[in-house]
């Protein structure tokens, strides 16, 4: 089980009905192998300071038109803000709190800085971690979604009808970008990644492709693939 980051960047896929029901909807897909942690590490945390400051320097204001286009998301699918708040809603609340975001890896940390800093959701996988291609499809119920509960690993299932990102050994990530599977999440010794930015931002999708674009440049050997509709 395990993916190179050439193939997983275009094997992966969105079902078009997604895009039947969200038109505005695009994927940048951002992957690499052996990636040298410990020279990112100091610009990880580099970054995290400097998204906790944005985010600061924004407390208190509206929320973004791109994040209302997700809590409009969201409820189109059942789940309120308060229940299931999009990635990036979630990230900058805790970047202006008094705790701050939390540093947990560098791979980790990275990528939930970019998020914070660009505003778009960004997940991250563990790509020797995953059982084929990604793929966005709306669920049925059924798959298993591997997580933990009061410590202890369970297998959950997604709502009927939520988005949910798959690979062949079920749920990746739940609601979108939610909620990610214990399964293939990055750790300390991941080094083969792949990152997904999430975007309701149709036409131009700025903050995703700058995202990605950073991604790109600090991650040497990178690559990257939009997926939208005409690339179905």
């Amino acid at each position: 089980m395990s993916i190179t980051a050439h193939d997983w960047i275009t094997r992966s896929s969105i079902d078009p009905q997604v895009f039947e029901r969200w038109p505005g909807y695009r994927a940048v897909l951002v992957a690499a192998d052996h990636v040298d942690v410990t020279s990112l590490a100091p610009v990880a945390a580099g970054l995290l300071v400097e998204a906790h400051t944005f985010a600061r320097s924004r407390a208190g204001d509206e929320p973004e038109a791109h994040v209302v286009r997700w809590h409009d998301a969201y409820r189109d699918f059942g789940v309120k803000p308060r229940v299931g708040r999009v990635s990036v809603d979630a990230l900058v609340r805790r970047a202006v709190s008094e705790a701050g975001l939390p540093s947990i890896d560098v791979l980790v940390d990275l990528y939930n800085a970019i998020s914070v800093l660009h505003g778009v959701p960004i997940g991250g996988e563990d790509l020797d971690r995953y059982d084929g291609p990604a793929r966005l499809t709306i669920a049925t119920g059924d798959e298993p979604f591997h997580t933990t509960a009061n410590g202890e690993p369970v297998v959950d299932h997604p709502d009927v009808g939520e988005p949910v990102w798959v690979d062949g050994g079920g749920v990746t990530c739940r609601r979108w970008n939610w909620r990610q599977t214990s399964r293939t999440a990055i750790h300390a010794d991941t080094r083969s990644v792949g990152f997904i930015v999430d975007s309701l931002d149709a036409p131009d999708h700025t903050g995703a492709h700058r995202a990605a674009e950073r991604l790109v440049e600090l991650i040497p050997g990178a690559v990257v693939r939009t997926v939208d509709a005409t690339a179905r």
